[in-house]
């Protein structure tokens, strides 16, 4: 009876790791790289998503994205102001094993040539200091 009983948990369990959406995590993104990229395991009522927030004012920088699982009544879309700047924050959802891949968004050398440039400012103020 004991076999019997173990054998049902197990299929029970195999059906319930079966139907569980499998989303791509990213608990940040800065210039469109992932920062720390891994999957997770959604719960029965969520879906996946992507969500960005990007600031239309300043078009140098691409914004932040997240991705990861979150429940379904939640995917929308919003539009707010920080300390005088205009965001918006678009959330996108899916329903498919995956299916937020982490994507890079914008130019990739405008990305890189800000990131150089920020890099660079900080070394000269750092080596400047030390003269």
């Amino acid at each position: 009876m004991g076999k019997l009983f173990l054998g049902f948990v197990v299929a029970i369990a195999s059906l319930a790791l079966v139907e569980s959406l499998i989303c791509n995590k990213c608990s940040v993104s800065v210039f469109g790289f992932c920062l720390g990229n891994s999957t997770e395991t959604c719960a029965a009522n969520q879906i996946c998503y992507t969500g960005k927030a990007s600031f239309p004012d300043v078009t140098s920088f691409s914004g932040f994205n997240r991705q990861g699982c979150r429940d379904n009544t939640t995917c929308t879309s919003s539009t707010g102001s920080l300390l005088g700047v205009t965001y918006n924050v678009n959330i996108t959802c899916c329903s498919t094993d995956r299916c937020n891949p982490v994507t890079l968004s914008g130019a990739p050398s405008t990305k890189m040539t800000f990131t150089a440039a920020i890099t660079g400012a900080v070394l000269a103020s750092v080596l400047g200091s030390k003269l």
